[in-house]
């Protein structure tokens, strides 16, 4: 092999792993725009998504699957570390709500179905 195939092949092996750098970044940047939309949106829950409930004593995680009835939505409480856990499973169609709350926490946190969204929200006893 003459000089100038090892220069040509060298060029062309530098350009090649810039390419793939630049696709990498192109990549990362992409993966970063649709994290950041998502924590734009923090009170939206995905499917499948746990989200974590603190009603002061009680606590635990809900999510939902979405199936052909409606969205069913999972949630598992329990008081403290040894208590026994509750699991709770609700249907919601669009427009419909399940509120969780205890004595301690009566304005407790409310799940609601707006179309093919689930959102999470605190809630004020007042708003019933």
């Amino acid at each position: 092999m003459n000089i100038a195939r090892l220069g040509s092949l060298y060029e062309f092996c530098r350009n090649r792993k810039e390419i793939v750098m630049s696709i990498r970044n192109i990549f990362f940047a992409t993966a970063f725009a649709f994290v950041s939309l998502g924590a734009a949106h923090a009170d939206g829950l995905r499917p499948m998504e746990a989200k974590s409930i603190d009603l002061g004593e009680v606590s635990g995680v809900a999510y939902y699957t979405v199936e052909r009835d409606g969205f069913h939505l999972v949630t598992t409480l329990a008081q403290g570390k040894a208590g026994t856990p509750i699991r709770v499973v609700s249907v919601l169609a669009p427009g419909q709500r399940v509120v969780l709350s205890t004595p301690d926490q009566a304005d407790g946190l409310e799940i609601s179905r707006k179309g093919d969204s689930v959102l999470v929200h605190k809630r004020n006893a007042a708003s019933n």
